[in-house]
């Protein structure tokens, strides 16, 4: 089955995704935990990762239930089609939220232009292609994520 992407109204994200899981979607909204600040206090909240969007995952000819729950406003298209996102992509949003604040990577002996594979940390057994060398961090390009990743060196 496809994952895809449900456009919500804002701030409806975790209502939505809990409503569609009662009635048999599987769905997945991630979390990140935060400490907001108020003049009187603070607490320990979570927020959507992404702002207005949770994934569902659902047969193509049931689509339209998701509609059934106050809050659903529309998929998300590319390319004229309604957008799937591949499992190994929610594997990766999970796991990169479940690894720790801080973790080592060693790299020590690269130089600009490596190919390397992360083998620590939320993006491991991901390739990366060494963009910058710095006296205090490297850049990282994940080329499968299409994004830059920077990384402190151990001890600095």
């Amino acid at each position: 089955m496809n994952w895809y992407v449900v456009y919500t109204k804002p701030k409806w994200e975790k209502k939505v995704a809990e409503r569609l899981n009662e009635i048999g979607v599987v769905t997945y909204c991630p979390l990140v935990t935060k400490t907001s600040q108020w003049s009187d206090r603070k607490k320990i909240v979570s927020m959507p990762l992404f702002n207005s969007y949770i994934f569902v995952q659902i047969e193509e000819k049931d689509r339209n239930r998701v509609f059934e729950i106050p809050g659903a406003v529309r998929y998300l298209f590319w390319l004229g089609k309604p957008a799937t996102v591949r499992n190994s992509e929610i594997e990766i949003i999970q796991n990169w939220l479940s690894a720790p604040a801080t973790y080592e990577v060693t790299l020590d002996q690269w130089k600009k232009g490596d190919k390397i594979v992360l083998e620590s940390g939320p993006f491991i057994s991901q390739s990366a292609i060494i963009q910058e060398v710095k006296q205090n961090h490297y850049i990282l390009i994940l080329e499968s994520m299409g994004c830059v990743l920077k990384v402190d060196k151990k001890g600095n």
